[in-house]
């Protein structure tokens, strides 16, 4: 939940790529919610999250922003659309952004996508992300989004 302790310094992380971090109060309704409620929601530079909003969710929606081209940034409103290797490069993201909030990690957010739903050829995120993501982990590198080492560099694809 993005109430945890893990999501405290988020914003301040995709603060340096542009993207606000906007708390929804209460049971409001999230903006720019594309899957609904408690999803986290994406208008323009703006991520759109409630206490309740998973942080795999957050964390989704702000790597789309990050891996989207800048036209698409501009007209961004609820479906931040892609193909599949976006797609792919966008969850490998939020692994490896994962790696950088305390208490979070890769493992654990693995297991957050598999409990929500994703689909992965290898039957896990986690068995994705350590044997089958290379293609997204050099399209990330080729967009100059992650380091040779995986890290983020905090930069939105041009």
């Amino acid at each position: 939940m993005f109430r945890d302790q893990a999501a405290v310094g988020l914003g301040q992380m995709l603060g340096r790529t542009g993207l606000e971090v906007v708390a929804v109060p209460g049971a409001e309704q999230i903006p720019g919610s594309h899957w609904g409620e408690p999803e986290a929601g994406l208008i323009g530079n703006r991520l759109f999250v409630r206490e309740d909003t998973p942080l795999h969710s957050a964390l989704h929606e702000a790597c789309h922003y990050i891996c989207m081209t800048e036209a698409r940034r501009q007209r961004l409103h609820t479906d931040a659309g892609g193909d599949d290797a976006e797609e792919n490069a966008v969850c490998y993201l939020q692994i490896r952004i994962a790696e950088q909030l305390p208490g979070v990690g890769a493992e654990r957010l693995c297991r957050d996508m598999d409990a929500w739903g994703y689909s992965f050829r290898l039957g896990s995120a986690w068995a994705w992300y350590r044997h089958d993501a290379e293609d997204a982990r050099a399209l990330l590198l080729d967009w100059g989004l992650v380091t040779p080492d995986g890290t983020p560099t905090w930069r939105c694809r041009r």
